[in-house]
């Protein structure tokens, strides 16, 4: 071996090290290897920084993007509280869960795919008296599984269609991984539909705040204009479309209040009093092109979308609001914030949210702007619900990013354009068209990812440049050359799932791609397939809660322990080799 072989050595033993050792963050090590090569030598100074204007990170970026403005548009969510109301049966309940993830895991990145439907499924359990445990991880294991049917589901994907277009001159498209990862996701939810018995059904995840609060509604205000949709209809009517949320009572813009009945007709200038969960409240706000309360006020208009914040808040037994009204305390004029909405326990509010006199215990829904918000929480006497995550109050644009989605990918699976100028016009369209404010753009991107990403670029070539990824190749053929094809192409998907675990799944395939590349190159067969391996099996950690991102969001929730993990995604694991060879090598052959 020669001094640039050797130091590439020990720096890839160095990081894999840290990895498995757990104290850094994934970003760190990054950044410690490329420091490291630097010094070593085995990486330019001119080369240093290449991998953060690589493709890669542009496309996982944008995807970061637009998959925050798909799950903002409610869309998904909407449809899914459409079907779930006919759902009963917990075995049901959680195809039709693990399934939506699924499916959309395809379109967007998985992680943001699990964490859009979430809510629906602690929801879901909460209803079905039945613990989150039984939704959760087997939710985490299909958005894993769905990240596999496109190029943009996961950033092994991306990674993977990068080398097999350095090796061949051609990249993987759009859904050339879908006859592979639609296989391996039906089989994977027909064994989740039966095998989340596996669990041990005692998991329970600690309580929200809000849950301590007993949250079971809020009531808000919103006001009929000329333009709203449901301008001259019926109670009737508005409840056929927004079946969870009730209205409690009407004041005509003549000051009368009607008990609304099945024939009530909305008029222009009424005022709606709304009692509903805070995304159902949302929803119908926004289909009904209501006005909700205090929209109009300079807090709202005179600043900008991004600047403005939604919190909820508990009203304390020393607050300044006990037993006072918002409209007397003239709330916005003294302290800049709007009450948007109020929840009582055990009680019905029918009053205008101005002349409510609050109490201790009162879970209240208040809209300012973020640099005030806090400091006029405190100085309230209010406790901010950190926890829960509220989106009454932004309003939300449906189809839009649903559009720009599909037109990004049609347009990549055409060969219009490069995924990575599809999916940045797409991004850059979402942010101009107001569909994502900017900030919560800015939010939804995975800085450590793209660091990460950046930094281990440069490193993975200079592994390949002074051929180190050749030793460890030929040491693979060596070890495989008893194997018929099928079973090369499985132990690189085996070493791929060991590996994972132990480093971020994107770091997996920059180091294990190029390996897999040469390797199948030593013993003469086609890239493709090995390429495909390394993929799913870095896509595929069902074995811990921290080799993806996925599997550690729920774990807090579904109150699993490390070996729950295993009893679950060991036998699922086996399945995907068993079953995800053979598919590779029918659509892939060597």
């Amino acid at each position: 071996m020669t001094a640039d072989q050797i130091l590439s050595v020990a720096i890839l033993v160095g990081m894999m090290g840290l990895f498995i050792w757990g104290r850094l963050r994934y970003d760190l090590v990054a950044i410690l290897a490329l420091l490291a090569s630097l010094l070593a030598g085995t990486v330019k100074p001119k080369e240093a920084f290449t991998g953060f204007s690589d493709d890669i990170v542009i496309i996982v970026a944008s995807a970061l993007v637009v998959s925050a403005a798909v799950a903002r548009s409610g869309v998904i969510e909407l449809a899914l509280s459409k079907l779930a109301g006919r759902v009963t049966r917990v075995r049901t309940q959680l195809l039709l869960l693990a399934g939506s993830v699924t499916f959309l895991s395809a379109m967007v990145k998985n992680i943001g795919a699990l964490a859009m439907l979430m809510p629906a499924a602690l929801k879901m359990a909460k209803k079905s008296e039945v613990s989150p445990s039984a939704f959760l991880m087997p939710m985490s294991f299909g958005s894993l599984l769905g990240g596999l049917i496109t190029l943009v589901g996961t950033s092994p994907n991306i990674i993977v269609s990068r080398v097999r277009e350095e090796m061949t001159g051609q990249p993987f498209g759009m859904f050339d991984y879908t006859p592979v990862g639609l296989g391996l996701s039906v089989m994977g939810l027909i064994f989740l539909r039966f095998g989340y018995r596996l669990l041990p059904r005692d998991r329970r995840g600690p309580a929200q705040m809000g849950e301590a609060f007993n949250i079971e509604a809020y009531t808000t205000e919103a006001r009929v204009t000329e333009d709203s949709a449901i301008a001259g209809k019926t109670v009737a009517e508005f409840r056929a479309a927004s079946e969870e949320v009730e209205i409690t009572s009407i004041l005509r813009h003549r000051g009368d209040r009607v008990l609304p009945t099945e024939a009530t007709i909305f008029e222009a200038g009424d005022t709606l009093m709304m009692k509903g969960d805070p995304d159902a409240l949302e929803r119908a706000i926004v289909d009904a092109d209501l006005t909700l309360e205090g929209q109009d006020r300079s807090t709202v208009t005179d600043t900008a979308a991004d600047d403005i914040g939604v919190v909820e808040a508990v009203v304390t037994g020393d607050s300044l609001l006990i037993n006072r009204a918002a409209g007397r305390m003239a709330l916005h004029d003294r302290y800049g914030v709007n009450l948007l909405a109020i929840s009582r326990s055990g009680e019905r509010l029918d009053r205008r949210l101005r002349d409510t006199q609050l109490r201790a215990g009162d879970v209240i829904v208040l809209q300012g702007p973020l640099d005030i918000l806090p400091e006029q929480i405190a100085a309230l006497g209010c406790l901010p619900l950190a926890e829960r995550s509220l989106r009454l109050g932004g309003m939300r644009k449906r189809l839009l990013p649903l559009g720009i989605l599909a037109a990004a990918m049609a347009l990549t699976a055409m060969g219009v354009v490069p995924v990575a100028v599809a999916f940045f016009t797409a991004a850059g369209l979402i942010m101009i068209t107001g569909a994502l404010p900017l900030r919560a753009a800015y939010e939804a991107i995975e800085w450590p990812i793209l660091i990460m990403l950046g930094a281990l670029i440069p490193v993975s070539e200079a592994l390949q440049k002074t051929g180190v990824t050749d030793i460890i190749a030929n040491w693979l053929s060596a070890t495989a050359v008893m194997l018929p094809p099928w079973g090369a192409v499985a132990l690189i998907m085996v070493a791929a799932m060991a590996v994972t675990p132990f480093l971020n799944n994107a770091a997996t395939v920059l180091v294990m791609a190029p390996i897999a590349a040469t390797f199948a190159n030593d013993i003469g067969l086609k890239p493709e397939a090995f390429l495909m391996a390394v993929a799913v099996g870095a896509g595929c950690d069902f074995l811990t809660p921290i080799g993806h991102q996925c599997n550690t969001l729920v774990m807090g929730p579904g109150g699993y322990k490390f070996g729950d993990y295993a009893r679950l995604g060991a036998p699922l694991s086996a399945m995907v080799v068993l079953v995800g060879v053979p598919l590779i090598l029918a659509f892939w052959p060597v």
